[in-house]
Parts: C-alpha cells; structure tokens; sequence
C-alpha cells in the first residue's frame, strides 16, 4: 500500500492481507541499500497469523519517494511517524542490519511506541571498511560485489536456496543494483557513523530477541553478544552455519527464533 510519512510517499508491504491497525502490529525494517523485499517471506506469515505488517521502503529506497535520510536517528524518528500515519498506537518492530539499529534507536527514543524488538544481523557497532564505503560513495559495482559476498554465508554461495531453481547471491544483486545512487553509500555511512546502540540498550526494559549468523561476516555474531549483554532483558539466538542474509539463508530457524520457538 501507500501511505503518506511526513510528507514523503512511502512504499509499504503488507504480507498480502489489508493493513488493519486494530490487530497486533509488526513493523519490519530492511537493511543497508536494500527494500521491503527483504521480508517477502516473513511478512507473509505474519499476516496471515493474526498480525497487521508494515514492511516499508524507506525513504529514497525502492518504491518510496524521498531522498535517504542520513542518521539511524533520523531513521527511527521516521519510523515512529510511520507507526503514527498507519493509525496504529504501538508495534513490534524486527529489524535487520542497518534496520536493527534503527528499531534499537526507535524503542530507545520512542518506548511508549515499541512493544517488542527482535534484531537480526545485529552488532554493538556496525563498522564499515573504508574501502566499501569508498567504492559505494562512488556508486561503484564492486560495492555491491562486497554486500553480496560478505553478507551470505558459505553454503548459501554454494547453491543452498531452499526454494529450487533460485540464487540467493544472484538475487541479492539484483536488488542492490535497482538501489537508487548514492544510497548505499547513505545507508552504509549512517551505519558507521552510529555510536549510540549501548546507550540506547540500557534505556530499552521491553523484551528483545537477537538472531545472529555463527558464519556472519558483516556483523559478527560476538559483535551481537556485546550488545546482548547492554540489553536488560534479551534472548539471543544463534542460526548455525548462516551469515549475514539470514532471511534467505534459513528462512524457517528465522521465523522460529521470531516466534519464540
């Protein structure tokens, strides 16, 4: 559907069913230089068990219109005012990557608006190498090569999709190659630049559900446990064998760390 978020026209996948704000709310946010795709597995089973979902573009990405906003602070003010503009009054925000950052930030600057937080691929500080950040600041293609090479696991290059006929790091490109420029490059500096998840963990008393991949290669899953530890009350999951695009990667130990399986 569309729905309109402070002023920018904002893509947002709703598993296939009606997004109805009476009904529990999953909030769903996507990584670094990639779309509402992400969840296209996941958002559907929360729609059709009971849940209404948001999984939006975020402004500048994919079908949303906007430029990239700059800071996770930015980021989680405006996923607030995208709880808001549904009509809903609270959420469960699950985050990846990138997207973890923001829904920390958010439940630490918005705690009446966030109910449950469950981040995946996720890591105290979210370091970026100078020379990813170079080759994305110039819209190089070598960038995309190093997201999509780093962010899956080693059997997923192996062929290991559980869907037949599908290539995961075929399929990562793609979506990464329709990113509009110089959003990466945003997304990825914002990642960098981000110093605030300690802090904003201490504050954050509501219960969270980490999924971390034994083989990431962006976040390592000891960066994960570090910010375990901030967290007052935090459950953490990890996904043997599975790297960073986890989603994909193992699609159902995902959606069994997300029920509380």
């Amino acid at each position: 559907m569309q729905i309109t978020v402070n002023g920018i026209e904002t893509f947002v996948a709703t598993g296939g069913r009606a997004f109805d704000p009476a009904l529990p709310v999953v909030v769903m946010i996507h990584g670094a230089g990639f779309d509402h795709s992400t969840w296209a597995l996941h958002n559907r089973w929360f729609a059709h068990h009971g849940f209404a979902v948001l999984a939006p573009d975020l402004p500048g990405h994919g079908r949303s219109a906007g430029t990239a906003l700059t800071t996770i602070a930015d980021l989680a003010d405006w996923t607030a005012a995208l709880i808001d503009a549904a009509g809903a009054k609270s959420a469960r925000l699950i985050g990846h990557s990138m997207g973890s950052l923001i829904g920390l930030e958010t439940a630490a600057r918005h705690p009446d608006k966030i109910t449950r937080l469950d981040l995946m691929g996720t890591a105290a500080t979210m370091t970026v190498g100078p020379d990813l950040l170079k080759d994305a600041e110039a819209n190089a293609h070598s960038a995309i090569d190093m997201v999509s090479i780093w962010g899956l696991g080693f059997q997923a290059e192996l062929g290991g999709s559980l869907a037949p006929g599908l290539w995961m790091h075929g399929g990562a490109q793609r979506v990464l190659e329709t990113t509009k420029p110089g959003v990466l490059f945003t997304d990825l500096a914002a990642c960098n630049a981000y110093q605030n998840a300690l802090a904003a963990a201490a504050q954050i008393a509501i219960p969270v559900t980490l999924i971390l991949g034994e083989r990431d290669m962006m976040t390592p899953a000891k960066a994960g446990k570090a910010l375990a530890a901030a967290l007052p009350n935090a459950r953490t999951v990890i996904l043997p064998g599975a790297g960073h695009m986890m989603m994909v990667e193992r699609p159902d130990e995902v959606l069994a760390a997300l029920q509380g399986e």
